[in-house]
């Protein structure tokens, strides 16, 4: 079979994989929920759902960072990587060992159609189109409830020292649009560094929203930036919500009205 990915490289399986290594955690969950639990061989140190893959999954490393040797003992049919959370390098050397598919995800819609290329390549067509249609049928409902709602202006923080966020051409800031949140640093490329004190100057934000990761921001971090705003509300908001695609998306409507109707109370 023959195929592409999402960065539009040729893949050539000889059959469907039977051993696979995913090494981004939302893919991860994503394959659990297409019932693919028994091929996966091998995960990061980082794909936390499903919390028992820790213990009954070869760890190859990190996102960034794995281990070639680990891998290639396992044998695997195909490699499941992501053109933000892998590096082109990793790619490269990965490719010697097996096949490997690059997701490329900025939209809902791109994440629509990597579930699609996985029920495809991975032949659980049914399990995909299921989980297509949970997510759209979610999706319409939370368009529905968001339509008449408020826009406002938000920052959304992923790290400390140096302070970084989400900007455009990213994930978060295509789920911020949706729930009608304004990102004020949208002029700016993928995850910028900012300055704290110059907050207000950049567009005085009516939210400021401390993701629950990749950093562990705390009490004192959101008393931090609320020095140098002018009457904004620090929320810690869930990352995974904000930030993972795939299957994770047919909780995160309802955890954004959740938050939604928080905000407003």
């Amino acid at each position: 079979m023959t195929c592409k990915d999402q960065i539009q490289r040729e893949l050539v399986l000889k059959e469907t994989p039977r051993r696979i290594i995913s090494l981004v955690p939302s893919q991860t969950e994503l394959l659990y929920d297409l019932g693919l639990e028994d091929k996966v061989v091998g995960i990061t140190k980082f794909c936390v759902h499903p919390y028992h893959f820790k213990s009954l999954k070869t760890i190859v490393g990190g996102t960034k960072k794995v281990k070639t040797e680990r891998i290639k003992a396992l044998s695997p049919d195909i490699i499941l990587c992501n053109k933000e959370e892998n590096t082109r390098e990793m790619v490269e050397e990965l490719e010697e060992i097996a096949p490997v598919h690059v997701s490329d995800v900025y939209t809902i819609g791109d994440s629509l159609e990597l579930i699609r290329q996985y029920g495809e390549i991975l032949s659980c067509r049914t399990e995909a189109s299921g989980i297509v249609h949970k997510i759209q049928f979610r999706l319409t409902d939370f368009q529905k409830y968001i339509h008449d709602k408020p826009e406002l202006k938000v920052a959304y923080f992923i790290w400390r020292n140096p302070w970084m966020v989400a900007g455009k051409h990213t994930f978060i800031d295509h789920l911020l649009t949706l729930n009608r949140f304004r990102n004020i640093y949208a002029d700016k490329e993928r995850y910028p560094e900012v300055e704290l004190k110059k907050i207000r100057m950049d567009g005085d934000p009516d939210l400021v929203f401390l993701s629950s990761e990749p950093y562990p921001f705390k009490d004192e971090h959101a008393f931090e930036v609320g020095r140098f705003t002018h009457r904004a509300k620090t929320v810690f908001v869930d990352g995974e919500m904000f930030s993972w695609y795939g299957s994770r998306l047919a909780k995160a409507f309802d955890y954004f009205k959740q938050l939604r109707d928080r905000l407003e109370n």
